[in-house]
């Protein structure tokens, strides 16, 4: 199991952030490859994804702790992930938003297609979009 972790700041207040990080059907606007998500009963997500041509739906279990600021989601068929999203107040307008990931990276790739990179290539492919995911989820919770 490969474990990432990022984080970035943003300039807008925990409460505010936390809501906007339980808007599931915003997540395409800020999560690459996320063509659609909808909530799907009380604690799970729909997601499709379309990746290197190659589309796939699945449902996340999301797990709420809201007053540690913390929300766990793992799939629980199709791709095989679990991430945690912790929010950390810096003071009174801004937000630490802290995210770790973690995935297999084999199953990940054979559960995808199979035709995307291996080893330390793959790694770094998903640092990149994991990074440039926190900064579209930036852009929208300080523009919104």
């Amino acid at each position: 199991m490969t474990t990432l972790e990022e984080q970035i700041d943003v300039t807008l207040p925990v409460g505010r952030t936390w809501e906007q990080l339980h808007r599931v059907a915003d997540y395409p606007r800020f999560v690459a490859g996320l063509r659609h998500a909808a909530a799907h009963g009380r604690n799970r997500a729909r997601l499709d994804v379309e990746i290197g041509g190659v589309r796939r739906s699945f449902v996340a279990e999301l797990t709420d702790r809201g007053r540690g600021r913390v929300m766990t989601w793992q799939t629980v068929d199709g791709v095989h992930l679990k991430g945690t999203f912790a929010l950390r107040p810096l003071d009174a307008t801004h937000t630490q938003v802290q995210l770790r990931l973690e995935y297999d990276p084999e199953t990940l790739r054979d559960d995808l297609g199979g035709d995307g990179p291996v080893g330390f290539a793959q790694s770094h492919t998903i640092e990149e979009a994991v990074r440039a995911d926190l900064a579209l989820f930036k852009e929208l919770v300080e523009h919104r």
